[in-house]
């Protein structure tokens, strides 16, 4: 029978181990001959991504051990990692980033006993990095890996210059900078890996400049490929100032693909010799999404002729494209969001996907057959489903009657009634980015709480990728605006209608989260509480010398100028608010962060000083922008429901005490 007790007092079997132990997902999926292999976390061993291989019996198994860590550094947030090919009677060949020196090692894992190192050390600034690879076991005697170089010409972060190189797999470029090669000509700040034409006479890549962000505005790159294999003539196919423009193919026959936002929304476009540009698929859907890494897919072209391609409003699917009628067909499945990587292998396409009701899983779809089925990284339920969440997908209405798309948690547990007496505590969940997105799928941070009886609702505010170009931009020139005033309407639209309870309201977030938590308690009375993970603090700090170079001037079109607008930023930072804080915190932060700075944290802490607010500071060693470790996840969650505790009032004595200093 169910019984009754308060919200937040419900038993439950997800314990932060649990949560900690599924965080992350797998990524970067790519084909080495009949194989799939693919990058997975490892939590449990220090936070390592592991390089996981599906060999074509269908065993799997991790090709490197501890403490091989495939992780790129390029532009802070990484890229594709690994590159791989199958060389017929010698077995597999891998290039790959190791996240500890950032040099790319060769391996032959049936065939070698350890990898070999393919590129030097640098001394200077952050070194050399390397990202999105791709092996071209036809140049030279040896073959070549070309990839983006990432090179830091000095101490700060934006001493820093990005080409495309090639790379030997000799391995005669392991203690020589000279041996590597530039292919590019480093006219732009930022490119992506270049993608070269069937006839192998043509090249492709993207590329940007400061002040834009890559969803603001890129640039297709055409070049022509000399003898020597370097790029001649490069010129702009597609793309510009206030056009997006995140992935670039080629189909079989040499035609260009591209995704581009010129109509409002990432639509599939193909670059036709004699029609011009043609839209494939025109729809009000996204068909990609934001670059914050380099080599994300979102379309594959197949050998007959079709595009593999997620689209979707708010939620994705996979479907295929018939780019001459522009039909296209989905795949059934249940299936809400595709993570941004896919790869074909003849009539085979595989992509890492995940439901309201399952984790992130590596599915292949047979478009020979139509059928799906998982591969990978299989969704396990090590508790019974009936203690995870059951999502309701919502649209509120914000100021001046815009709206916010929502993803609402309520409270649910399959032993537990809800109570007559009372309504629930609710915990508002903002995103980091800002321009992300948080998809409607299961959650085990989020079952962590509402199998406890405190709901949470994850709002994709204004500024959000998902819903097209004008719905991204309204943050423009406007965060800590927007973003604060939507996260506060849902929750107050919550409190009306009698969904959660108005005096037990919190909100969290990271990174940009982070931001818009610390805005939001020191700029609107609607939170009893917070928790702010590896914030921005101070817009001017960040805005000059505390950050790296991708988003050094992303405040440009968040905040304005700051050569223009400097009250705007010392206004809206949280640092310069701290008068107006009144409520309980804890604030959670990994040292080794060059994103979002330690520095913040104990400017905000030093500020505070004296003004008797409860509050806890968790810094973590060896933790960088966003938690890996298990412990520091497991401390971290402890940490936040326990000032929910605190701060409700909920009686529990299962969950570790947080010390609240004043």
């Amino acid at each position: 029978m169910m019984s009754t007790s308060a919200y937040g007092t419900w038993p439950s079997p997800i314990d932060a181990r649990l949560a900690a132990s599924h965080d992350g997902r797998p990524e970067f999926v790519g084909s080495v001959g009949d194989e799939v292999w693919w990058t997975e976390p490892r939590p449990t061993e220090a936070g390592r991504r592991a390089l996981v291989r599906r060999r074509a019996d269908g065993t799997t198994e991790s090709v490197l051990p501890v403490p091989w860590n495939v992780r790129s550094r390029v532009i802070e947030y990484g890229g594709r990692p690994w590159a791989g090919a199958d060389r017929a009677d010698d077995g597999p060949l891998v290039v790959f980033v190791n996240f500890a020196d950032q040099r790319l090692y060769a391996y032959a894992p049936d065939g070698s006993d350890e990898p070999w190192p393919l590129t030097p050390v640098s001394a200077v600034g952050g070194g050399l990095r390397w990202a999105d690879p791709q092996l071209r076991l036809d140049r030279g005697e040896q073959g070549e890996v070309w990839c983006v170089l990432e090179e830091f010409t000095g101490e700060a972060p934006t001493d820093v210059r990005r080409v495309i190189a090639a790379v030997p797999l000799d391995g005669s470029a392991a203690a020589d900078r000279g041996a590597v090669r530039e292919l590019s000509d480093g006219r732009h700040r930022f490119v992506t890996g270049p993608k070269l034409a069937p006839d192998g006479r043509q090249v492709a890549w993207i590329a940007w400049d400061h002040p834009r962000m890559p969803w603001d505005g890129t640039e297709v790159m055409l070049g022509d490929l000399a003898d020597d294999g370097t790029f001649h003539n490069a010129r702009r196919l597609a793309g510009g100032p206030e056009e997006s423009v995140p992935q670039v193919e080629w189909t079989t026959d040499g035609q260009v693909l591209f995704v581009s936002d010129r109509s409002g929304w990432w639509n599939l476009y193909r670059a036709d010799p004699h029609r011009g540009t043609v839209a494939l698929c025109p729809r009000e859907e996204e068909f990609a999404g934001p670059m914050w890494r380099v080599g994300l897919s979102w379309f594959r072209p197949l050998e007959n002729g079709l595009i593999a391609t997620i689209h979707g409003k708010g939620t994705t699917t996979l479907g295929i494209l018939d780019p001459e009628t522009g039909e296209l067909a989905d795949i059934a499945g249940p299936w809400t969001e595709w993570a941004e990587t896919l790869a074909v292998h003849g009539s085979r396409v595989v992509g890492v996907a995940a439901s309201p009701h399952s984790a992130y899983e590596v599915v292949e779809l047979d478009t020979a057959t139509g059928r799906t089925r998982i591969i990978g990284a299989h969704h396990r339920d090590e508790v019974d489903p009936a203690y995870y969440p059951a999502p309701q997908d919502r649209v509120f209405t914000g100021p001046d009657g815009r709206e916010i798309h929502a993803h609402i948690y309520p409270p649910r547990s399959p032993d537990r009634a809800l109570p007559d007496d009372e309504l629930p505590p609710y915990v508002v969940w903002a995103h980091g980015g800002p321009t992300g997105h948080a998809a409607l799928v299961l959650d085990l941070e989020i079952a962590y709480f509402t199998s406890r009886g405190i709901g949470v609702a994850e709002v994709n505010y204004g500024g959000s990728t998902g819903y097209g170009r004008a719905y991204r931009n309204r943050l423009r020139e406007e965060w800590g605006v927007v973003d604060v005033e939507d996260c506060a309407a849902v929750a107050l639209a919550l409190a009306a209608e009698g969904t959660a309870d108005r005096e037990r309201l919190a909100i969290r977030g990271g990174s940009a989260g982070g931001w818009t938590t610390a805005a939001s308690l020191t700029g609107t009375d609607v939170y009893a509480c917070g928790t702010v993970s590896y914030p921005i603090l101070d817009l001017t700090g960040w805005g000059t010398d505390e950050t790296h170079d991708f988003e050094s001037q992303y405040l440009e079109s968040l905040v304005g100028p700051l050569a223009e607008v400097p009250e705007r930023y010392r206004a809206r930072s949280p640092i310069n608010r701290s008068d107006r804080l009144t409520v309980p915190f804890v604030l959670l932060q990994g040292l080794d962060d060059v994103i979002c700075p330690p520095v913040q944290c104990e400017r905000f802490l030093a500020a505070l000083e004296g003004r008797g607010i409860p509050h806890a500071y968790l810094a973590f060693e060896g933790e960088s922008h966003g938690f890996r470790r298990a412990d520091t996840m497991i401390a971290a969650l402890e940490a936040e429901l326990s000032l929910y505790l605190q701060t409700f009032d909920i009686d529990r004595s299962d969950v570790p005490r947080l010390e609240l200093k004043k």
